[in-house]
Protein backbone atom coordinates (compact mmCIF):
# COMPACT_ATOMS: atom_id res chain seq x y z
CA UNK A 1 0.00 0.00 0.00
CA UNK A 2 2.65 2.52 1.02
CA UNK A 3 1.86 6.21 0.68
CA UNK A 4 0.79 8.47 -2.17
CA UNK A 5 4.07 10.38 -1.78
CA UNK A 6 6.25 7.26 -2.06
CA UNK A 7 6.55 5.18 -5.22
CA UNK A 8 7.02 1.51 -4.43
CA UNK A 9 10.45 0.05 -5.19
CA UNK A 10 11.22 -3.59 -5.94
CA UNK A 11 14.99 -4.19 -5.89
CA UNK A 12 16.78 -7.37 -6.86
CA UNK A 13 20.03 -8.11 -5.02
CA UNK A 14 21.82 -10.70 -7.15
CA UNK A 15 24.67 -11.05 -4.64
CA UNK A 16 27.58 -13.13 -6.01
CA UNK A 17 25.63 -14.73 -8.83
CA UNK A 18 25.70 -14.39 -12.63
CA UNK A 19 28.57 -13.71 -15.00
CA UNK A 20 28.22 -10.64 -17.21
CA UNK A 21 26.83 -12.87 -19.97
CA UNK A 22 24.24 -14.36 -17.60
CA UNK A 23 23.37 -10.85 -16.42
CA UNK A 24 22.63 -9.66 -19.96
CA UNK A 25 20.18 -12.51 -20.48
CA UNK A 26 18.58 -12.03 -17.06
CA UNK A 27 17.81 -8.35 -17.52
CA UNK A 28 16.57 -8.90 -21.08
CA UNK A 29 14.25 -11.72 -19.99
CA UNK A 30 12.96 -9.58 -17.12
CA UNK A 31 12.20 -6.72 -19.51
CA UNK A 32 10.18 -9.04 -21.76
CA UNK A 33 7.91 -9.88 -18.82
CA UNK A 34 7.16 -6.29 -17.78
CA UNK A 35 5.28 -3.52 -19.55
CA UNK A 36 4.85 0.24 -19.31
CA UNK A 37 2.08 -0.08 -16.74
CA UNK A 38 4.34 -2.04 -14.41
CA UNK A 39 6.98 0.68 -14.45
CA UNK A 40 4.29 3.30 -13.82
CA UNK A 41 3.29 1.55 -10.62
CA UNK A 42 6.65 0.29 -9.39
CA UNK A 43 10.27 1.34 -9.66
CA UNK A 44 12.23 -1.74 -10.72
CA UNK A 45 15.89 -2.09 -9.75
CA UNK A 46 18.52 -4.77 -10.34
CA UNK A 47 21.81 -4.91 -8.44
CA UNK A 48 24.24 -7.25 -10.24
CA UNK A 49 27.85 -7.94 -9.24
CA UNK A 50 30.46 -5.30 -10.08
CA UNK A 51 31.71 -7.30 -13.08
CA UNK A 52 28.24 -7.17 -14.68
CA UNK A 53 27.42 -3.51 -14.14
CA UNK A 54 28.77 -2.27 -17.48
CA UNK A 55 27.05 -5.04 -19.43
CA UNK A 56 23.69 -4.42 -17.76
CA UNK A 57 24.08 -0.67 -18.19
CA UNK A 58 24.63 -1.17 -21.92
CA UNK A 59 21.52 -3.35 -22.27
CA UNK A 60 19.36 -0.88 -20.32
CA UNK A 61 20.54 2.10 -22.35
CA UNK A 62 20.60 0.41 -25.77
CA UNK A 63 17.14 -1.13 -25.37
CA UNK A 64 15.76 1.96 -23.59
CA UNK A 65 14.59 -0.10 -20.63
CA UNK A 66 12.94 1.49 -17.60
CA UNK A 67 14.83 -0.84 -15.24
CA UNK A 68 17.15 1.00 -12.83
CA UNK A 69 20.72 -0.12 -12.14
CA UNK A 70 22.14 -0.54 -8.64
CA UNK A 71 25.38 -1.69 -7.02
CA UNK A 72 25.79 -4.00 -4.05
CA UNK A 73 28.57 -2.15 -2.25
CA UNK A 74 30.96 0.80 -2.44
CA UNK A 75 34.12 2.12 -0.82
CA UNK A 76 33.57 5.63 0.59
CA UNK A 77 36.90 6.99 -0.70
CA UNK A 78 37.08 8.87 -4.00
CA UNK A 79 40.29 7.08 -5.06
CA UNK A 80 43.52 5.71 -3.64
CA UNK A 81 45.45 2.61 -2.67
CA UNK A 82 42.46 0.41 -1.84
CA UNK A 83 43.14 -2.77 -3.80
CA UNK A 84 39.97 -4.46 -5.00
CA UNK A 85 37.64 -1.63 -4.00
CA UNK A 86 35.20 0.41 -6.09
CA UNK A 87 34.67 4.15 -5.60
CA UNK A 88 31.39 6.11 -5.77
CA UNK A 89 32.59 7.97 -8.88
CA UNK A 90 33.24 4.67 -10.68
CA UNK A 91 29.66 3.59 -10.02
CA UNK A 92 28.15 6.94 -10.94
CA UNK A 93 29.89 6.85 -14.33
CA UNK A 94 28.12 3.54 -15.01
CA UNK A 95 24.72 5.22 -14.51
CA UNK A 96 24.21 3.46 -11.18
CA UNK A 97 21.22 4.99 -9.39
CA UNK A 98 21.23 3.08 -6.10
CA UNK A 99 23.87 1.49 -3.88
CA UNK A 100 23.18 -1.12 -1.20
CA UNK A 101 24.94 -0.04 2.00
CA UNK A 102 25.36 -1.99 5.23
CA UNK A 103 23.90 -5.31 4.15
CA UNK A 104 24.04 -7.80 7.02
CA UNK A 105 26.46 -9.95 5.05
CA UNK A 106 28.84 -6.97 4.84
CA UNK A 107 28.41 -6.31 8.54
CA UNK A 108 28.84 -9.94 9.62
CA UNK A 109 31.28 -11.41 7.10
CA UNK A 110 33.45 -8.35 6.50
CA UNK A 111 33.21 -6.59 9.84
CA UNK A 112 31.77 -3.30 8.59
CA UNK A 113 31.03 -0.95 11.48
CA UNK A 114 28.19 1.52 11.84
CA UNK A 115 30.72 4.37 11.49
CA UNK A 116 32.11 2.95 8.22
CA UNK A 117 28.59 2.44 6.89
CA UNK A 118 27.78 6.07 7.66
CA UNK A 119 30.82 7.13 5.62
CA UNK A 120 29.45 5.10 2.72
CA UNK A 121 26.06 6.76 3.07
CA UNK A 122 27.65 10.20 2.84
CA UNK A 123 29.80 9.23 -0.16
CA UNK A 124 26.87 7.75 -2.11
CA UNK A 125 24.79 10.90 -1.70
CA UNK A 126 27.77 13.10 -2.58
CA UNK A 127 28.19 11.17 -5.85
CA UNK A 128 24.56 11.80 -6.82
CA UNK A 129 23.27 8.30 -6.11
CA UNK A 130 20.82 6.98 -3.51
CA UNK A 131 21.85 4.56 -0.75
CA UNK A 132 19.71 1.63 0.33
CA UNK A 133 20.59 1.34 4.01
CA UNK A 134 20.13 -2.23 5.27
CA UNK A 135 19.23 -2.83 8.90
CA UNK A 136 18.08 -5.91 10.80
CA UNK A 137 18.36 -8.05 13.89
CA UNK A 138 19.55 -11.60 14.53
CA UNK A 139 17.19 -14.31 15.72
CA UNK A 140 18.81 -14.18 19.17
CA UNK A 141 18.25 -10.43 19.40
CA UNK A 142 14.62 -10.89 18.40
CA UNK A 143 14.08 -13.69 20.91
CA UNK A 144 15.56 -11.63 23.75
CA UNK A 145 13.41 -8.61 22.90
CA UNK A 146 16.19 -6.31 21.72
CA UNK A 147 15.30 -6.22 18.01
CA UNK A 148 14.12 -2.62 18.07
CA UNK A 149 17.14 -1.50 20.05
CA UNK A 150 19.42 -3.07 17.46
CA UNK A 151 17.56 -1.78 14.42
CA UNK A 152 17.11 1.66 15.98
CA UNK A 153 20.83 1.99 16.62
CA UNK A 154 21.66 0.94 13.05
CA UNK A 155 19.25 3.50 11.59
CA UNK A 156 20.49 6.31 13.84
CA UNK A 157 24.14 5.60 13.00
CA UNK A 158 23.44 5.21 9.29
CA UNK A 159 21.59 8.50 8.86
CA UNK A 160 23.78 10.62 11.15
CA UNK A 161 24.67 13.92 9.50
CA UNK A 162 22.25 13.60 6.57
CA UNK A 163 20.20 16.61 5.49
CA UNK A 164 16.40 16.65 5.37
CA UNK A 165 16.58 16.49 1.57
CA UNK A 166 18.80 13.41 1.73
CA UNK A 167 16.59 11.75 4.33
CA UNK A 168 13.63 12.21 2.00
CA UNK A 169 15.49 10.48 -0.86
CA UNK A 170 16.81 7.71 1.38
CA UNK A 171 15.76 4.08 1.07
CA UNK A 172 15.99 1.82 4.13
CA UNK A 173 15.66 -1.95 3.81
CA UNK A 174 14.60 -3.82 6.94
CA UNK A 175 15.99 -7.33 6.62
CA UNK A 176 15.70 -9.58 9.67
CA UNK A 177 18.95 -11.53 9.52
CA UNK A 178 17.20 -14.75 10.52
CA UNK A 179 15.03 -14.53 7.37
CA UNK A 180 17.73 -13.88 4.76
CA UNK A 181 18.08 -16.90 2.51
CA UNK A 182 16.44 -19.19 5.05
CA UNK A 183 12.95 -19.40 3.60
CA UNK A 184 11.62 -17.85 6.83
CA UNK A 185 9.72 -14.60 6.49
CA UNK A 186 8.43 -12.22 9.13
CA UNK A 187 4.65 -12.06 9.10
CA UNK A 188 3.24 -9.12 7.17
CA UNK A 189 2.10 -7.54 10.43
CA UNK A 190 5.48 -7.99 12.10
CA UNK A 191 7.30 -6.65 9.05
CA UNK A 192 5.00 -3.64 8.88
CA UNK A 193 5.49 -2.93 12.59
CA UNK A 194 9.27 -2.91 12.19
CA UNK A 195 9.16 -0.87 8.98
CA UNK A 196 6.97 1.63 10.79
CA UNK A 197 9.50 1.71 13.60
CA UNK A 198 12.27 2.36 11.07
CA UNK A 199 10.26 5.28 9.69
CA UNK A 200 9.79 6.65 13.20
CA UNK A 201 13.56 6.58 13.71
CA UNK A 202 14.04 8.62 10.55
CA UNK A 203 11.23 10.85 11.80
CA UNK A 204 13.22 11.60 14.93
CA UNK A 205 15.60 13.47 12.63
CA UNK A 206 12.93 14.94 10.34
CA UNK A 207 9.25 14.04 10.54
CA UNK A 208 8.55 15.62 7.14
CA UNK A 209 11.37 13.73 5.44
CA UNK A 210 10.29 10.44 7.02
CA UNK A 211 7.03 10.55 5.06
CA UNK A 212 9.09 10.52 1.86
CA UNK A 213 11.64 7.91 2.99
CA UNK A 214 10.93 4.55 1.40
CA UNK A 215 11.20 1.53 3.67
CA UNK A 216 11.55 -1.89 2.05
CA UNK A 217 11.20 -5.36 3.53
CA UNK A 218 13.78 -8.00 2.71
CA UNK A 219 14.13 -11.59 3.83
CA UNK A 220 13.04 -14.46 1.58
CA UNK A 221 10.65 -12.25 -0.40
CA UNK A 222 8.95 -14.26 -3.15
CA UNK A 223 5.82 -14.28 -5.35
CA UNK A 224 3.90 -16.08 -2.61
CA UNK A 225 4.34 -13.50 0.15
CA UNK A 226 4.89 -10.18 -1.64
CA UNK A 227 1.20 -9.21 -1.98
CA UNK A 228 0.57 -9.53 1.75
CA UNK A 229 3.66 -7.48 2.54
CA UNK A 230 2.82 -4.76 0.03
CA UNK A 231 -0.69 -4.36 1.46
CA UNK A 232 0.84 -2.76 4.55
CA UNK A 233 1.08 1.00 4.94
CA UNK A 234 4.71 1.28 5.98
CA UNK A 235 6.15 -1.22 3.49
CA UNK A 236 7.12 0.55 0.27
CA UNK A 237 8.65 -2.38 -1.59
CA UNK A 238 11.01 -5.30 -1.28
CA UNK A 239 14.71 -6.09 -1.40
CA UNK A 240 14.60 -9.45 -3.13
CA UNK A 241 17.39 -12.03 -3.01
CA UNK A 242 17.05 -15.50 -4.50
CA UNK A 243 13.77 -14.81 -6.31
CA UNK A 244 15.40 -11.96 -8.24
CA UNK A 245 17.71 -14.42 -10.01
CA UNK A 246 14.77 -15.96 -11.88
CA UNK A 247 13.19 -13.47 -14.31
CA UNK A 248 9.80 -15.18 -14.07
CA UNK A 249 9.77 -15.08 -10.28
CA UNK A 250 11.12 -11.55 -10.11
CA UNK A 251 8.53 -10.31 -12.60
CA UNK A 252 5.83 -11.91 -10.46
CA UNK A 253 7.17 -10.07 -7.42
CA UNK A 254 7.16 -6.79 -9.35
CA UNK A 255 3.57 -7.45 -10.46
CA UNK A 256 2.44 -8.32 -6.93
CA UNK A 257 -1.05 -6.85 -7.42
CA UNK A 258 -2.00 -9.28 -10.21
Amino acid sequence: MGSDVRKNLIAGNWKMHATHLDAIQMVQKLSYRLDHGDYERVEVLVCPPFTSLRSVQTVIETDHLSIKLGAQNVNPNDQGAFTGEISPAMLAKLSVSYVIVGHSERRQLFGESDAFINQKMRSVFDAGMTPILCVGETEAERDEGSAMDRVGSQVAAGIAGLSDEELGRLVVAYEPIWAIGTGKTASADDADEMCGFVRSQVGAASSEAAERTRVLYGGSVNPGNIAGLMAKRDIDGGLVGGASLDPDQFASVVRYWM
